[in-house]
């Protein structure tokens, strides 16, 4: 509770209340009487802090509670020791505030009691362990005119001042400008090891004999994570939040989750993700980044620093901090805000609530987890778990939407693409209508993954390094000013791409499927919500071999109004004239591409031929794909190996195509996906039976 306060902090009791305690007489110039309810854990660290300021003069540890009492010697000769909070209170220490850093599930009664007694609280994070709890608290406190500060340090960092300027698109004294916020993102990997989870019987516990506990990684070890991406969002209180969603995970054999995804949504529709683990390669210290339309800030909060990145370069600052227990102590003695008031808890209080009411959290299979070192100090390792979060963090995505392997399935706008066959086995291949995708990567549907006959993905989506390249699909990058490739768009006028609240949306209006066919109708839907194209997208599946099956993409697109299509090529940007047929590919080890007449990147990007093929070592085997031009147009060829994997059919090369109303377009493409390796004497058989 933030009340302001004028009387003494010696004195607990505000002017013309009864005292609950013999109350000695006010003094301004006493040293703040400080009791400590836990002394092991983070508790050593406000023993330490305690130390620090009773040597200042500005407090006095008057008493300490714990059943496991602290070594000799580690407390003034003059602090009382307790084994529990009722008998401190006993004590008749007269406090002026006391510090809980007990287990989670300690939290509400302790507080209660704390409250009660008519002492001020400063309540170690988690605040309690349910929004039921939260709310008798802030009852509580309101009943008894105390004020209570949340042990979440970052927030006091001065960083926070800064970086809400940059949050409101303005620059700092220290930071320049990021330009508008699109986004928050929070991203954490530490590592914890089994010793981790056996050190009390309350780790890694949703639940403790029937008492919430929820000892999560989102909760509790990186709870300052998600405090801090809320803090800097504007995010205080629970109807601060429109939606929170969770996506949780464990690699160990713990009930709480270890791996997780926390996608919120704040009431002005700022989109904020917090992708989190403890089954990193490495610990690295956790950050929360601003992401801008010129730039981005990540603040690295256990270090108070801040790096901005823009097209001008970086500039790092590191600030300074406020201790949040002389903050309190400010507060009680001359109306200082709280830094972390308990009632600012609450849009946290709305991520814990959603946490602990979910579904427990899924176990990661066994062959998904590696472990590092052995016995007690053996952790788990998620492969390849920090690109993961980028992933998650940069598309605002979940773990399932990843389709990840190791994730629960995504049954939102995913479905097979064809229909089964009976007493036929072809690869899988996955339609997904991208409904759900952020506006900034031009929702529409792809495919993904899609798969050779011995089941090697060929197709990646939401990649770190592009997270609007979505599997093999159609899109466009200006129709007519609107963007439905994703992204930045490039402008001839700025000579440069530009983040640009231009994005366009594809969708499904209706879907027909025949045996080895599917036509799905679209509606491409500009940036200003106005219908500009309706496409028929045709797919056809045929087996051309064991190893060998080839996918028929025909595109048919009708303007609704007269139309320019247009890509960064036709405005201006030399070899980026992509916009589309378009496919994805995941990495992939000793990549070769080329085609009838050329051979490598350099050589076939731009170029015109009637196929392209690649080959490469992909997760899981050997495969090889090859692309068929369109039979309607020489449209050349945009090649991506070294930078990223990606082959597409550019429609707009270096010049727009005008379209006009009720005319159409049409693209036909074509691609052979194989296992193990073609020779260009099979690829040109596969080409000519097309």
């Amino acid at each position: 509770m933030d009340t302001r306060s004028t009387w003494s902090i010696t004195n607990p009791t505000p002017p013309g209340a009864a005292p609950a305690q013999s109350d000695p007489t006010p003094d301004r110039t006493a040293p703040a009487r400080i009791a400590l309810v836990g002394v092991h854990g983070f508790g050593a660290h406000h023993l330490r802090n305690l130390e620090r300021l009773g040597a200042e003069g500005t407090v006095d540890l008057v008493a300490v509670a714990d059943p496991n009492p602290p070594a000799a010697g580690a407390l003034p000769d003059t602090t009382a020791v307790h084994a529990n909070l009722d008998q401190l209170l006993a004590g008749n220490h007269h406090a002026d505030v006391i510090i809980v850093a007990t287990p989670i599930q300690t939290h509400a009664p302790l507080a209660l009691s704390v409250l009660a007694a008519e002492a001020h609280l400063y309540l170690e994070k988690p605040p309690v362990a349910s929004m039921k709890d939260f709310l008798r608290l802030q009852e509580a406190a309101g009943a008894a005119g105390r004020s209570v500060q949340v042990g979440f340090q970052s927030l006091g960092s001065h960083a926070l001042a800064a970086l809400a300027k940059l949050a409101n698109g303005e620059a700092a004294d220290e930071l320049p400008t990021i330009g508008t916020l699109k986004g928050i993102s929070a991203t954490g990997r530490w590592v914890r090891d089994r010793a981790y989870y056996k050190r009390s019987r309350w780790a890694g516990k949703r639940s403790l004999d029937g008492v919430d506990v929820v000892d999560g990684v989102a909760t509790n070890p990186l709870a300052h994570a998600i405090a801090t991406a809320l803090r800097i969002a504007g995010a205080r209180h629970a109807e601060d939040l429109a939606s929170v969603e969770t996506d949780l995970y464990r690699a160990n054999d713990i009930e709480a989750d270890d791996t997780s995804v926390i996608r919120l949504r704040t009431i002005n529709g700022l989109p904020i993700t917090c992708a989190l683990t403890l089954c990193a390669t490495e610990p690295v210290e956790p950050y929360v980044t601003l992401h801008g339309t010129e730039g981005t800030a990540v603040f690295h909060y256990t270090e108070d620093r801040v790096t901005v990145a823009t097209e001008d370069g970086e500039t790092t600052h590191t600030f300074g901090r406020d201790d949040l227990t002389e903050n309190l102590l400010q507060h009680l003695s001359g109306g200082t805000p709280l830094l972390s008031p308990l009632d600012h808890s609450g849009a946290f209080m709305r991520v814990l609530e959603a946490v602990r009411t979910a579904e427990a959290p899924a176990l990661i299979p066994t062959e998904c987890v590696e472990w590092v070192g052995t016995g007690d100090q053996a952790h788990a390792v998620i492969p390849h778990i920090e690109d993961i979060l980028e992933r998650a963090t940069r598309a605002h995505a979940t773990f399932s939407e990843l389709g990840l392997p190791w994730a629960l399935p995504n049954t939102t706008g995913t479905e097979a693409l064809f229909s089964p066959e009976p007493g036929l086995d072809y690869p899988a291949t996955t339609l997904r209508s991208g409904s759900k995708l952020e506006t900034n990567l031009s929702p529409r549907p792809y495919l993904h993954p899609v798969s050779t006959p011995a089941g090697v993905v060929v197709t990646d989506h939401l990649a770190s390094d592009h997270v609007w390249h979505l599997g093999a699909g159609f899109a466009l990058q200006d129709v007519n000013g609107s963007n439905f490739w994703g992204g930045r768009s490039y402008r001839r006028t700025a000579g440069k791409y530009l983040d640009l609240k231009d994005h366009g949306r594809i969708e499904v209006a209706g879907i027909t499927r025949e045996e080895g066919r599917t036509t799905l109708d679209l509606e491409w839907f500009g940036a200003d919500g106005s219908l500009v194209l309706q496409e028929r997208r045709t797919f056809t599946r045929t087996v051309s071999s064991a190893r060998t099956w080839r996918l028929d993409i025909q595109t048919r697109l009708t303007a609704v109004v007269d139309v320019t299509l247009g890509s960064p090529g036709s405005h201006g940007a030399a070899g980026s004239g992509y916009g589309g047929f378009f496919w994805r590919l995941p990495v992939n080890g000793s990549p070769r591409v080329f085609s009838s007449t050329a051979e490598g990147e350099p050589a076939v990007h731009g170029s015109v031929s009637p196929w392209l093929a690649w080959t490469g070592e992909f997760d899981g085997g050997t495969a090889t794909l090859v692309f068929g031009s369109p039979s309607e147009s020489e449209d050349p060829w945009f090649v991506r190996c070294s930078g990223y994997p990606a082959v597409g059919s550019a429609l707009a090369w270096d010049a727009a195509v005008e379209l006009a109303a009720e005319t159409s377009l049409t693209r036909s493409n074509t691609v052979w996906i194989s296992d193990g390796t073609l020779d260009p004497k099979e690829i040109e058989e596969l080409v000519a039976g097309r």
